[in-house]
């Protein structure tokens, strides 16, 4: 079962509020910026900027994923290394709200999000 309309709606307000205190300034937006969606179970935080060697082209790196899981009512936090996949983020694996996950998003406290 996917996450319902409503819910989808109040988490992009959420997670939509979040982004835009971390976007950077307007003038530099189309070298770099930030961005999320939502994918069935899960919210993706991702930067997008051009392409090192073809400018134009933008590239989106992943930054943080929750994952929702119905049976247990939380949230799987995860972080991509530089193997590309996705890794349970430690210390907090897991939060009950969508709100707590981007708390510990903005927290950091591993350098593994932001770097």
């Amino acid at each position: 079962m996917t996450i319902s309309e409503f819910e989808i709606k109040r988490y992009e307000k959420i997670v939509g509020q979040f982004i835009e205190k971390r976007r950077p300034t307007p003038n530099i937006r189309n070298q770099v910026d930030l961005a999320f969606r939502i994918e069935k179970q899960s919210v993706i935080i991702f930067e997008i900027r051009e392409l090192w060697n073809q400018p134009g082209k933008k590239i989106e790196s992943p930054i943080a994923k929750a994952t929702y899981v119905k049976k247990t009512n939380s949230w799987k936090l995860y972080w991509q290394r530089a193997d590309l996949k996705w890794h349970g983020y430690e210390p907090t694996s897991e939060t009950k709200t969508i709100e707590e996950f981007l708390a510990v998003v903005e927290k950091d406290e591993y350098g593994c999000f932001w770097g």
